[in-house]
């Protein structure tokens, strides 16, 4: 790496630090918010893409999910580790330019194989872009205000979702589904030129309970480490469950209102980019204010925000597919799909603050490809065959998806649980991280 392209923030400035550090969230979110819109902008879509290639459920959730997925997650691992050693800033910008390109051939495929290999190739080069990102914001942001930062980080979710949904939904309708991943594909270019006013940072520069270093660690060691810290474990797959039992069931949901109360492709994107995004941003910038007042607390609270957090959005995420009326079904869903999203601060914080600086890109990897897998692979895989079973045995094929969806709802009990049992073991960890 070459060092005269680094940063130190601990030795800069005060004002020129906390703008500087300030800067990079905003941009690191912007490109959060554009992986995000890219890989929802497909599930927006879901009902024009079905109807040309005449696909079944099942094919919907291979295409939408499972490609994504199995190349998003086996590329992360060695990517997260690559994000370890070389220049973050430019590996972050390389994985940006690829998975634009790719969403620009999805829109321009003619048949299913090839929007299949299109997609493969966007989760690729999303696999590229988070841990990088994650690491940066660690090295800017000391072990107390990670929580909000990250917190702040995970507001890109709800932009991505609402632009993917919002943005999507409409511009199909006007140009097709076709141009509107081109048009999405071409949104990443002011955000590639931001990205290069970004400074790589020294790794380990805000982390008191370690020394300044660039040293290297192999798979081993990580995976090792990883393993010998229960709460890391226990939050790793806290998340996992979560991100299935909240981010996998809105996949469907676009399908779910067109299916079950009639909406368009244009109403039901609309609908659910202003849960995510108008009613997603607000809770997370409400959430993000009560980072502010506790950050300087126990860490203990944030095991205790996301359990809580996970197991009461469970309730409405079960009763919105059960309800029959169209405004109930609303109602419950905008109870459920604004807070999804918002156990992401703490859940990252905690994984940051109980790995060290020179892990980092590998552990925020092999979160993404537990979570990736629970969300992209096996929630629409998993919810397309249960639906698909269902239909060939009620009244009312039609309403398969409900039913499904209210199922896999439940999960959110099994992902709070795992929050709670971090708890135990959290002190002794983050001293060993380096954190405490």
């Amino acid at each position: 790496m070459n060092s005269r392209a680094e940063v130190s923030v601990t030795a800069s400035p005060l004002a020129r630090a906390i703008s500087s550090r300030w800067w990079v969230l905003a941009v690191m979110t912007l490109v959060y918010a554009m992986n995000i819109a890219d890989r929802f902008v497909l599930s927006t879509l879901i009902e024009p893409i079905k109807a040309e290639f005449a696909l079944s459920d099942s094919a919907v959730g291979f295409l939408t999910g499972v490609a994504l997925a199995l190349f998003y997650t086996t590329a992360g691992l060695p990517l997260g580790a690559l994000a370890d050693r070389v220049n973050r800033r430019n590996m972050i910008a390389w994985a940006l330019t690829i998975w634009s390109i790719f969403t620009a051939f999805c829109g321009l495929a003619q048949n299913f194989w090839q929007l299949l290999l299109a997609r493969i190739g966007v989760g690729v080069g999303e696999a590229g872009g988070t841990p990088p990102s994650h690491s940066i914001l660690a090295d800017y942001y000391k072990p107390s205000e990670r929580v909000v930062a990250m917190s702040i980080y995970a507001i890109g979710v709800c932009i991505g979702s609402a632009l993917g949904g919002i943005g999507g939904g409409l511009l199909a309708e006007r140009f097709g589904w076709r141009s509107a991943l081109v048009i999405f594909a071409c949104s990443s270019i002011p955000i590639l030129i931001l990205l290069f006013t970004v400074r790589e940072p020294r790794r380990g520069a805000c982390d008191p309970g370690v020394e300044l270093q660039e040293s290297r660690t192999s798979f081993r060691d990580a995976l090792g480490f990883i393993g010998s810290q229960r709460s890391l474990f226990h939050v790793l797959a806290g998340g996992t469950v979560a991100t299935f039992s909240g981010g996998g069931l809105v996949w469907w949901t676009p399908a779910f209102l067109g299916r079950s109360h009639g909406f368009s492709v244009g109403e039901a994107g609309v609908e659910v980019g202003l849960m995510n995004g108008l009613g997603g941003s607000i809770a997370m910038v409400a959430a993000t204010f009560l980072m502010l007042k506790l950050a300087k607390r126990d860490p203990k609270w944030q095991c205790h925000f996301a359990a809580w957090l996970t197991l009461l959005i469970s309730v409405p995420a079960v009763a919105a597919h059960l309800v029959t009326g169209r405004a109930d079904a609303i109602l419950l869903l905008w109870l459920f799909v604004p807070f999804i999203n918002v156990m992401i601060g703490p859940t990252l914080a905690l994984i940051q603050n109980l790995t060290r600086p020179n892990m980092r890109g590998f552990t925020v990897a092999v979160l993404l490809f537990t979570a990736n897998m629970a969300n992209l692979a096996i929630a629409p895989q998993l919810i397309g065959f249960l639906s698909d079973f269902l239909a060939a045995r009620i009244a009312d094929p039609a309403q398969s998806l409900r039913y499904a969806l209210a199922i896999a709802g439940l999960t959110g009990i099994w992902g709070a649980w795992h929050f709670w049992a971090a708890i135990r073991w959290l002190p002794q960890d983050l001293a060993r991280a380096g954190s405490a």
